[in-house]
């Protein structure tokens, strides 16, 4: 039906004949609550049932309602859009064993891994059935888990559709029956991270020469939990569980992932190759800190794809509502040679760490920053050799910290600066301007207006 006349002016002859149509359409088609139908005007918005007439004259009076263009309250079918209308879903995940190994990052992965290794190149090659020649049990995996991913489907919906399609395919299909046996076909594939062990007390984290010790060398506490009948020495590996611990996730094998994919590969030279120099401040690498660190470091400056991080890190309650003095700490990575439309996004913000709670680890948090601040050491002093999926050749790929994000108690704890106390401003410093209240003993930061302009009217 022609709906050109909600466009046009309600005092108009056009107008008054499109709503007698519409009103005719609506009589012939719309289903009727004792006469009434849906009021389409701006005032009722189809929220309200009114009379055919009461319709005519809300139409002329309020007009109707300018987005309702498809009038699915007054009989009109709605539009079923068809699969050529609807954005396509790329199954076919290949059967590249040699790039998907290289994506992993993982130099000698094939001597390191034979089994692992052996165990996908044999996936990649075992039909799904007997006779099929679409897709090989990796490649229908992938290509199921990747929906899972897109569409946000739970572990136990994904689940029963791996068993309504095994029923469905031949008995001799080789397509995993849970989600469990999915993820570990793909186990492989997936990134490594590590589970340290801490000292309850922030002192060390059980690694390097800490690594076999049961008890904290710093404080005598035990590894593990101790129930209340073990004594501390008894509590070992085989019984316990540990104590506290971190998560690690190695932050070089993801860098050398990012760079094998072309498209985040072309990307992460966008503050080189796409972004508009005109003077102005749109992006990190318009900011004189950019500028001043490569002119202080040319050897890491010549190279675009080296990587300006922001570290981000603060305390937060996973539990809600169900504790309020829980606090585990997130440790994040933002990518800044990324558009500024992509280096805030998910995909794009790197989770590094995770220190477990209860209580937040303080002044303590450099105890377990060692592993990321060893690998960020590595790749400022040498470079790791990486693959560029989009210049298609291997290069020293070197990394540092541009900047930090975080609150002001937060800037004190991963700077070792006292952020209390009379001079507790990072900048002024000893030239801090306070008073010491004398009955409330508070510390009051005064002077603030000295930064403004000489002519500015507050000064």
């Amino acid at each position: 039906m022609d709906q050109s006349w909600m466009r046009a002016s309600r005092i108009t002859a056009e107008y008054g004949t499109g709503v007698e149509q519409f009103l005719q359409f609506t009589e012939m088609h719309a289903p009727s609550l004792h006469g009434k139908y849906f009021c389409p005007c701006v005032k009722c918005a189809n929220g309200r049932h009114q009379t055919l007439s009461e319709i005519r004259s809300h139409l002329i009076c309020h007009g109707k309602i300018p987005n309702y263009t498809n009038w699915i309250w007054h009989g009109e079918l709605p539009d079923n859009p068809t699969l050529s209308h609807t954005e396509a879903i790329d199954v076919d995940t290949g059967c590249r064993i040699e790039e998907m190994i290289r994506d992993l990052g993982q130099d000698g992965f094939r001597q390191a891994h034979a089994p692992l290794y052996d165990k996908i190149e044999n996936d990649s090659k075992t039909p799904l059935y007997s006779g099929c020649t679409t897709f090989t049990r990796l490649s229908a995996v992938l290509a199921l888990v990747n929906l899972k991913a897109r569409f946000g489907w739970s572990d136990k919906s994904f689940t029963e559709l791996l068993v309504l399609l095994k029923k469905l395919l031949p008995e001799d299909n080789m397509l995993p029956k849970s989600q469990y046996e999915a993820k570990k076909i793909l186990c492989p594939v997936g990134m490594e991270y590590q589970k340290i062990h801490a000292c309850p007390n922030d002192c060390i984290l059980y690694r390097n020469e800490y690594a076999k010790m049961r008890t904290c060398p710093t404080c005598g506490v035990s590894r593990y939990k101790v129930k209340n009948h073990e004594e501390s020495d008894v509590a070992t590996a085989e019984n316990s569980h540990p104590a506290k611990v971190c998560w690690y996730l190695p932050i070089i094998p993801r860098f050398r992932r990012l760079f094998a994919n072309r498209y985040d590969a072309k990307q992460l030279m966008w503050h080189v190759e796409g972004r508009k120099i005109d003077g102005l401040l749109r992006h990190p690498a318009d900011s004189p800190q950019w500028k001043a660190f490569d002119a202080l470091y040319p050897d890491f400056g010549n190279e675009t794809r080296n990587l300006r991080l922001g570290l981000a890190s603060d305390g937060m309650n996973p539990f809600g509502n169900l504790s309020t003095s829980h606090s585990s700490w997130p440790v994040l990575l933002m990518i800044y040679n990324l558009p500024p439309w992509l280096c805030m996004k998910r995909k794009y913000i790197m989770l590094c760490m995770m220190i477990a709670g209860p209580r937040q680890p303080g002044n303590d948090i450099d105890v377990y920053l060692a592993p990321l601040i060893e690998d960020l050491r590595t790749m400022w002093e040498h470079g790791v050799d990486v693959w560029d999926g989009n210049l298609q050749e291997t290069f020293r790929l070197r990394a540092m910290v541009f900047c930090t994000i975080n609150d002001f108690p937060a800037y004190g704890n991963l700077s070792g600066y006292s952020v209390k106390g009379h001079h507790a401003c990072p900048i002024c410093e000893k030239n801090t301007s306070f008073v010491q209240l004398k009955h409330g003993k508070k510390t009051v930061y005064t002077r603030h207006r000295r930064f403004l302009n000489q002519i500015h009217p507050y000064r």
